[in-house]
């Protein structure tokens, strides 16, 4: 009986992680949302987030997880924006350090504003985490979460990490263990 569902469990498992690795989830659509928000931590996620902002997909962004020392100017100069752009349209969060404090600074910035939807932008990899992450912060609130995953090139050992995490953090959510 144990080895049946220790044998269930495994190919469950395998059976998800093939799901999870082959079904990555791309950009979004090119609905409007009232805000942006971008996770720091991987390559073309700013600029994603940026031509959204250009584009007009959004009124405002906001760039989470950012290091203390860096200044607006700073970030607009590495990502060859205008200053201006910063200037009136991107917001810069200090506090978060993972993707848990991501999702608890964006739910803060979000209410702050009155924003009623937002445009969610990280890998695709790392996408369905950080949406369940922010979806359990906002806790059936009216704000809409549209995810965007910026295509990577995840090896086996990164994507098997990320999918062990999205399972353990999934049930803990299910559990009430997400404080």
């Amino acid at each position: 009986m144990i080895r049946r569902l220790v044998a269930v469990v495994a190919l469950a498992w395998t059976l998800g992680f093939g799901w999870f690795m082959l079904f990555l989830p791309g950009p979004a659509d090119t609905r409007r949302t009232d805000a942006i928000v971008v996770l720091t931590g991987g390559a073309g996620r700013i600029d994603r987030g940026l031509d959204l902002l250009r584009a007009g997909a959004a009124k405002r962004l906001l760039v989470t997880g950012v290091g203390t020392a860096v200044r607006p100017i700073d970030l607009a100069m590495s990502n060859r924006a205008s200053p201006a752009l910063f200037a009136c349209c991107v917001d810069l969060g200090h506090e978060a350090v993972d993707t848990r404090s991501n999702a608890e600074e964006t739910s803060a910035w979000l209410r702050a504003h009155g924003y009623k939807s937002v445009r969610l932008v990280t890998s695709d990899w790392h996408l369905r985490r950080a949406t369940m992450e922010l979806e359990a912060v906002l806790d059936d609130s009216s704000i809409t979460v549209l995810g965007d995953g910026v295509p990577g090139h995840p090896k086996a050992p990164l994507l098997l990490a990320e999918y062990n995490k999205f399972l353990l953090r999934r049930a803990a959510i299910w559990l009430g263990w997400d404080a």
